[in-house]
């Protein structure tokens, strides 16, 4: 059957006189070329067949030329399409492919070209009222198949078929919702990086944060210590409520605006909050029956502080014996309704108590308690300060009641204390009696503190010293029986190589003679203070030396060594400037290493040889700045304090030559200011001397030297020593 497009109609345009080609078909007319514009915009844009396309309403693409003939871009095939053209000649092309005739001649109705209606290939938007469908639908064995329909496993399954024949389903775009998606757990890790104040700000955001920054898990620790005078009670309420069970860790210390909120909603955060383990109330306003109703509900409390508390009685330690068997530590110190009845059931019942803080607790004269305290041995922190404590017993508390005694050293033979923390200070009844029984019986005891006693001498303190190797802070101030030897027997003892705090301020029979023992033989020293005591500049300068020999580094310094000597009359301001002076102190850096070449040259008349020495410097790299490892923090006479505080701020951001420049500046006032106040002839020139010293010291200089420390003194003065030659001890 011959395709309809075998007949082409022939153009009217075509005149006779044309050549016509050898198959006696008649060439078609060429198309005019376009150029510039049209020509640009007909490479590059095409109309594609979709049907889609005339329905959006969009504009004739270029492919249309302006002679009203498509392209071969404008059809749409079939599947039973024949090839339209039979000798492949572009005039049957064209000739089935234009609507109308070339001439005005001709009407190009339906009847007058009965073929154009059946024609293969139309022009898109073409109306005929035969109109045929503009796409051909794919065979039913070709088309996709769904996914999971029984024909695509059919088609997969058969022989020769590839699964790539079927088109992909398109997916949907999916928006990322960063924060929306993450997951919950993720939300709460950020969210603890944040205060508690930025979690109730952020809590305002919208209501799903509100109900994020409220999360139990969020307030597993609720410690009011940085905000307790700032958060208000309903939100501190809030806070505990909603946490309810995550709640460990609740420290309410100072929240005294909770003392209406305990009576009215005390039950409710107690019902809620019931797996707390460190409970603090310290200073805070609480009923009695409050304060029961929480314990008896937190049955794994392990820490409790209840310092200051007037609410705490017996009965309150009543009900943490029967409540709370898992508590290590109980702070009940200025609660002096507490006596020896309500501790002594304490102590039965806590099997785990280590760290008891009873100050000011009138309980411990009680021998059968102190017989109680020895048969547990248990503890390791005592604190038992201004309480009636008495020499005989704290000898039950660490002999018991009638020990078996060594024959030979006739001391009692008891098991050694587990004591490493015991603060007996201001207990006035306590002597040297008392204190010997320490000897030989607390090993492992680290930190004493005994000061104002007024009774105790060196006897009971250097056997004390003595016998505890371990003991790194030790409290000595107020005793005035005190006397050098007891430093000195500081300085000998197994513990001056751990030592670490001594106080010993107030004890006006101290001086240089133990404290510069004590200054060489402990390397450890992070804090003396001296206040009110006869130490001099000696001891200052011992100990700028000996922090000196801790070492330098490329870091900025840190504070080492604290030293309070506030109130010594032999301190003077030549010991403060060795000190100033001692932190901003680096090496001499090293100087360029040169090489030295020797030539040895003889004359020809065989004279002596002449020997020629050349030295040739060789270039080193600059070195790298150098820093103490450690300094002093000086505590000094209240005049001078400001100054000191300053140089102290500069060496430790690292300034040193700023820091020597206030030190030099600082010691031509004060010895110009000594100078003016002598009196005598010539006052008026110290008085002239004194004001150009002050206006030295007022002066920012800038001067600095290549090491960056400030050692190039100003332009027409004098340089000084650093000693400051003014000091008159030496």
């Amino acid at each position: 059957m011959a395709s309809p497009m075998a007949e082409v109609i022939p153009s009217p345009e075509i005149s006779p006189a044309s050549p016509t080609s050898s198959t006696g078909q008649i060439p078609l007319e060429q198309p005019p070329k376009l150029k510039g514009r049209q020509k640009l915009l007909q490479s590059l844009q095409r109309m594609s067949s979709s049907p889609t396309l005339p329905r959006r309403g969009r504009s004739a693409s270029t492919g249309y030329r302006r002679d009203h003939k498509a392209s071969l871009s404008c059809v749409s095939l079939s599947s039973a399409y024949s090839p339209c053209l039979g000798n492949g000649s572009s005039s049957q092309l064209y000739g089935g492919l234009n609507p109308r005739p070339a001439t005005p001649g001709c009407s190009g109705s339906p009847s007058e070209y009965p073929d154009l209606d059946n024609a293969r290939i139309r022009v898109v938007g073409t109306e005929s009222p035969h109109a045929q469908p503009r796409t051909v639908p794919l065979p039913f064995d070709v088309r996709p198949a769904s996914r999971g329909s029984p024909r695509r496993s059919a088609i997969l399954e058969a022989p020769g078929v590839v699964e790539e024949l079927a088109l992909p389903e398109p997916e949907s775009v999916r928006t990322l919702d960063f924060w929306g998606d993450m997951p919950q757990e993720l939300k709460v890790e950020i969210f603890r990086y944040l205060t508690p104040q930025e979690i109730v700000r952020c809590s305002s955001v919208s209501k799903m944060w509100h109900d994020m920054c409220y999360d139990g898990q969020l307030w597993s620790k609720v410690d009011t210590t940085d905000y307790y005078q700032k958060i208000p009670s309903d939100v501190l309420v809030k806070l505990m409520t909603c946490g309810g069970p995550f709640v460990r860790d609740l420290n309410l210390r100072g929240c005294i605006q909770l003392r209406e909120k305990w009576s009215s909603d005390g039950e409710r955060i107690s019902d809620l909050c019931r797996n707390v383990v460190t409970f603090s109330l310290e200073g805070s306003k609480i009923d009695k029956t409050s304060m029961h109703y929480f314990l008896l509900r937190n049955s794994r409390l392990e820490y409790i502080n209840l310092s200051g508390l007037k609410s705490v009685t017996n009965s309150s330690m009543k009900i943490i014996a029967q409540s709370c068997p898992r508590l290590e530590v109980l702070n009940i110190s200025w609660c002096q309704q507490v006596e020896s009845k309500g501790l002594r059931r304490v102590f039965q019942s806590c099997v785990r108590l280590k760290d008891l803080r009873a100050s000011e607790v009138q309980a411990f004269d009680d021998e059968d308690f102190a017989n109680e305290l020895f048969e547990r041995n248990n503890l390791e922190r005592l604190a038992i300060s201004r309480t009636n404590l008495t020499d005989e017993a704290l000898k039950v508390l660490m002999h018991g009641v009638d020990p078996e005694m060594d024959v030979l050293t006739d001391r009692p033979i008891v098991p050694p204390r587990r004591f490493r923390h015991l603060d007996l200070h201001h207990c006035s009844a306590l002597t040297d009696a008392g204190l010997k029984s320490l000897a030989f019986n607390v090993p492992e005891l680290e930190g004493l503190q005994v000061s104002q006693c007024p009774e105790l001498t060196d006897a009971s303190i250097i056997d004390v010293i003595r016998t505890t190797p371990r003991l790194s802070h030790l409290e000595l101030e107020d005793l005035d029986k005190l006397t050098n030897n007891s430093l000195v027997e500081l300085a000998k003892s197994p513990c001056a190589q751990r030592l670490e705090h001594l106080n010993i301020s107030y004890c006006e029979s101290l001086g240089d003679t133990g404290m510069l023992q004590v200054m060489k033989n402990c390397p450890k020293l992070r804090s003396v203070e001296m206040d009110n005591t006869r130490v001099s500049d000696l001891t200052l300068m011992e100990a700028s030396f000996r922090v000196r020999r801790r070492g330098y580094g490329e870091d900025p310094p840190q504070v080492g060594l604290r030293l309070v000597v506030f109130d010594c009359a032999n301190v003077t301001w030549a010991g403060v400037k060795e000190v100033l002076s001692s932190n901003a102190y680096i090496p001499r850096a090293r100087k360029p290493v040169s090489a030295v070449v020797t030539v040895t040259q003889t004359s020809d008349a065989g004279s002596s040889p002449m020997t020629t020495t050349y030295v040739t410097p060789t270039s080193t790299p600059s070195p790298s700045p150098t820093y103490p490892s450690e300094i002093i923090q000086l505590k000094c006479f209240y005049v001078w304090q400001m100054t000191v505080d300053e140089h102290t701020k500069r060496v430790l951001r690292g300034d040193l030559s700023a820091a020597s420049r206030l030190d030099r500046k600082w010691a031509d006032y004060m010895m110009a200011t000594e100078e003016a106040g002598a009196a005598g002839a010539g006052a008026r020139r110290r008085r002239r001397r004194a004001r150009e010293a002050e206006r030295l010291y007022n002066a920012d200089e800038d001067e600095e030297d290549a090491f960056g420390v400030g050692s190039i003194t100003g332009q027409g003065r004098r340089r000084r020593a650093q000693s400051g030659g003014g000091c008159a001890l030496m």
